[in-house]
């Protein structure tokens, strides 16, 4: 097909940035030189990659599937490019997260792989989609709360209680510990990016008011205004104490999987040493 890095460049672009106009400025190319790209990719492959009318740009489902590709290449490319040089220093394992790493577990483990790899540090990231950092080598492990796709290996590293977060003046705050049943009347904020906690908690004959704000943020500020109560994991109050946020365990909900996920092919060397100091340093005494 003679595909080029150029048109895998060009189509990562186009998707990150969401306009022809905003990728060739990123990519410092003028509009006709990057539709050209596009348009010499879509002639190679025999296929649309992007829907385009005057208003609007939006990936195929082929394209969407070739420009998580496309970044995991061309981040395999600079890898491999930095690894080349002599004079380049390992560069830092990246491990995702949306919320919460580990809890209060991961100062703790960071310290200890700063311990064995001083060599090698890890850099933390919070980002809205960890799974989708995965597939386009983006990060090279993902603590998830979710189960991992298929095309990973993965580990179930620890179960991890909900705690409902409530504003710091609400009556429920002298308790210590709520039912599901205490909040039927409530109002529940979610995270539209990394929800563990949704309606399907409660019976469908009595379910609260449920709406989403796009990220961690708001939904710590919506809580802490008292517009509403939020359901999450044990690992966000640990890693996001509020002033205005009071955190009680939830007795009666079912806790959630904490799973570090990894591609098959790892791209760092250091993975497979990362992922098996996890699993030691979470194994219970």
């Amino acid at each position: 097909m003679n595909v080029e890095v150029r048109h895998l460049r060009a189509l990562a672009a186009i998707g990150d940035e969401g306009t022809i106009t905003d990728a060739a400025a990123a990519l410092r190319v003028s509009q006709p030189a990057l539709s050209r790209t596009l348009e010499q990719l879509e002639r190679r492959l025999g296929t649309r990659l992007v829907e385009r009318t005057t208003r609007s740009l939006a990936l195929t489902a082929a394209g969407k599937r070739l420009w998580e590709h496309a970044h995991r290449i061309l981040n395999q490319l600079d890898d491999a490019l930095t690894e080349a040089s002599a004079e380049a220093a390992p560069r830092p394992l990246r491990a995702a997260f949306a919320w919460a790493m580990l809890g209060k577990h991961t100062v703790p483990l960071l310290r200890a792989w700063r311990e064995r790899r001083p060599d090698v540090p890890v850099e933390v990231r919070r980002v809205d989609d960890p799974e989708g950092a995965l597939r386009r080598g983006e990060a090279d492990v993902a603590f998830l709360r979710t189960e991992p796709g298929g095309e990973f290996a993965r580990l179930a590293l620890m179960r991890e209680e909900r705690v409902v977060a409530l504003p710091e003046y609400h009556p429920l705050t002298a308790q210590s510990s709520v039912r599901l049943a205490d909040l039927v009347d409530e109002s529940v904020v979610l995270c539209s990016t990394a929800a563990t906690s949704g309606a399907e908690l409660w019976p469908e004959s009595a379910r609260p008011h449920v709406f989403q704000v796009p990220g961690v943020y708001e939904w710590l500020t919506t809580v802490a205004t008292g517009e509403a109560i939020g359901v999450t994991t044990e690992g966000t109050s640990h890693s996001h104490p509020h002033p205005g946020v009071h955190y009680l365990a939830l007795a009666d909900a079912d806790p959630v999987t904490v799973h570090l996920a990894w591609p098959d092919s790892p791209a760092h060397p250091a993975t497979a040493q990362f992922c098996d100091l996890v699993r030691h340093h979470l194994a219970p005494p």
